[in-house]
């Protein structure tokens, strides 16, 4: 189950992929549960984005309220 601050997280990587102000213990989990990916680019730049599984999960999320 997530954390508030990591489902807050998640929401904002919906709206803005190109986050860099994450909490790095929230981005491990939301890693780690495959609701987002992580790409390396250039120049030390990442991409974060919102995969498959972490769009479901926001979905379900917003029938539930």
């Amino acid at each position: 189950m997530l954390s508030p601050h990591e489902f807050a997280s998640l929401i904002l990587l919906k709206e803005t992929p190109d986050r860099d102000d994450l909490n790095p213990a929230d981005l491990d989990a939301l890693l780690e549960f495959q609701f987002v990916s992580l790409e390396k680019l250039t120049l030390g730049r990442r991409c974060l984005n919102l995969t498959d599984q972490g769009s479901f999960f926001l979905r379900a999320a917003a029938r539930q309220t």
